[in-house]
């Protein structure tokens, strides 16, 4: 799932945010407890997802085989490959073909898909059966598939963020064990790095915002911020978490050669989702990246170990270390859908039975999205794969929250993070001050 998909937000949080206004017009389908539909008869859903590579269509299927068997009277048409833009218009238009239950990459348009009424509120189904979903998924997980108390969307899987680091370099350089906190990082970050000529033989982190996965979320994560206030105004100039990461951020970039310089390599290097990344090749010591990139990188060949552990977190928090950003797929029933009932059947399945949530993670090798799954002794992966699913269960591990407008508040933070570290915007204070005001704008005229 997660080999492009996790950051597609960056590139195309407009694109999807304007397609998600289109929910607004035409989502007038049945509450979840207005349901009336009797999943004990003959019916044949429509599912829609968004995996395409053949072993994960190959997952899909034997995960929904083991539904159909479970739920001999209900019957599943999978339809897959379908894009974010595909999924909005056919929950906008409904109709014969349009799907019953759909899976999403983008948590990012969660907001969206609540406050439209695009995706029907599942904590009447929740109750109905008994479930809870505070105690059944990781806190971060429950937080990023509701908005404003709508529970419109439920964690299909998930990615967890971590640290990857070139076992040999750090033997290397003298560097016994992994960063635990920011100036540890940073200390190995500089011993790791090796100038030759203009640019480096061994960059210790590419820190730019650029650098693949090295958002703003994903850095500030570490520092546990709070993104809205409690009247949903941005909290970006208010919680000293958000200062602290950007300082982080571009004290790296300075230490570690500078804008231009580091912007001059990471030109020369491969790209994210290739068999040169730079990690693999060793030009990068340490790469942040979520739970898919250790197979990707043990595909590669390197000529080094790799070693995993969680990302450092600020010195004063370092009783917290072990946490992460979470992020993941979601699953909701369409409201236009006249089967619910039946539709909860399946979302139930996928997202809450442990056999078929452990299945599919042994599958596709993402993260498990229930408490049970992380701890059922039937999953399989690599020992170093075991970091990342204590991230997933680690209470301290945050989540970006939903927003009215989707992924749009984390675009602007995002673009003032290019600003500021190129150098364009010198004033952090003014900046985070400018960059809040913009952002409780763009709420606004959402609404």
């Amino acid at each position: 799932m997660p080999r492009a998909i996790p950051e597609m937000v960056r590139n195309a949080a407009f694109a999807l945010t304007a397609s998600l206004t289109l929910l607004t017009t035409a989502c007038t389908g049945q509450s979840g407890s207005g349901a009336a539909d009797d999943p004990s008869k003959e019916t044949t859903l429509t599912f829609w997802h968004a995996w395409s590579a053949p072993s994960e269509v190959a997952a899909v299927k034997s995960l929904i085989a083991g539904f159909e068997k479970a739920h001999p009277t209900l019957h599943v048409d999978v339809v897959g490959n379908m894009t974010d833009d595909k999924i909005n218009q056919a929950l906008r238009t409904g109709g014969a073909k349009a799907p019953d239950v759909i899976s999403s990459f983008t948590t990012n348009n969660v907001g969206k898909f609540c406050s439209s009424g695009a995706l029907v509120d599942l904590n009447p189904f929740f109750e109905k059966s008994g479930i809870d979903p505070e105690t059944t998924f990781p806190k971060a997980m429950n937080e990023y598939t509701q908005f404003d108390g709508n529970r419109c969307s439920v964690p299909l899987l998930g990615d967890a963020y971590g640290l990857y680091y070139n076992k040999t370099a750090f033997k290397k350089a003298g560097i016994t064990s992994p960063p635990k906190t920011w100036t540890e990082f940073e200390a190995d970050a500089r011993k790791l790095t090796i100038p030759q000529g203009d640019g480096y033989r061994q960059l210790g982190f590419m820190p730019n915002y650029h650098g693949w996965e090295s958002t703003t979320e994903h850095y500030f994560a570490q520092f546990s911020p709070t993104y809205f206030d409690s009247d949903g105004k941005s909290n970006l100039a208010a919680d000293p978490a958000f200062e602290a990461g950007f300082t982080l951020q571009k004290r790296l970039v300075d230490e570690l050669g500078g804008f231009q310089k580091l912007e001059k390599f990471r030109a020369t290097l491969g790209d994210e989702w290739g068999p040169r990344h730079p990690f693999h090749t060793g030009q990068v010591a340490m790469q942040l990246d979520g739970e898919w990139r250790l197979g990707m990188a043990e595909e590669a060949g390197p000529d080094f170990e790799i070693g995993v552990a969680p990302l450092p977190v600020p010195d004063d928090q370092a009783d917290q270390y072990g946490k992460g950003y979470i992020t993941g797929t979601i699953a909701g029933i369409a409201a236009t859908s006249t089967k619910q009932n039946a539709a909860w059947e399946l979302v139930k399945y996928l997202t809450t039975d442990t056999d078929a949530v452990v299945n599919f993670s042994n599958a596709i090798h993402n993260v498990p999205s229930t408490l049970a799954a992380i701890k059922s002794p039937k999953l399989t992966y690599d020992p170093r794969f075991k970091t990342f699913l204590d991230i997933a269960a680690n209470p301290h591990s945050t989540t970006t929250p939903a927003s009215v407008n989707g992924g749009v508040y984390l675009v602007t933070i995002q673009q003032f993070g290019y600003a500021y570290e190129s150098g364009r915007a010198t004033d952090l204070t003014a900046g985070l001050k400018k960059t809040a005001a913009q952002i409780d704008t763009d709420i606004a005229q959402a609404k």
